[in-house]
């Protein structure tokens, strides 16, 4: 397998698994799940980290779908390189920052760190249309 498949698999794995902190603070300010809970969609109150949790983990699906499809279509078109996996790499290590420093509340690195992924994003683009 790849790099970039590599890189593929566990940046899915990370965006998959980025709802856990949302669910523990949803446990651990309001308490297990209510069966009017599943009827009212209205949102419980939570900390600000917990609310912060919830868009790390929003912003990280919305992130995943352009990156997942330039790492396929890489590898779909046998462009594979050094780059590729350097590019894949960095978005998948950038995105584990975004995501510690969005909960953390860290204002203007979260924005330059997201910037980088962008950064990595357009570079397996470019890669691709080489």
């Amino acid at each position: 397998m790849s790099t970039d498949l590599k890189y593929l698999a566990l940046t899915a794995l990370l965006t998959a698994s980025l709802w856990i902190p949302y669910v523990v603070a949803q446990v651990m300010t309001n308490g297990p799940l209510k069966p009017a809970n599943y009827v009212d969609p209205t949102q419980r109150p939570l900390p600000a980290w917990g609310k912060r949790a919830d868009r790390a983990y929003l912003n990280a699906v919305e992130t995943f779908a352009p990156f997942a499809a330039l790492v396929l279509l890489v590898q779909v078109t046998g462009k594979a390189n050094g780059m590729t996996a350097f590019w894949a790499m960095s978005f998948f290590w950038l995105r584990v920052a975004h995501a510690v420093v969005f909960w953390a509340g860290i204002p203007f690195i979260r924005t330059i760190i997201f910037t980088l992924g962008y950064v990595a994003v357009l570079g397996l683009f470019y890669e691709l249309m080489q």
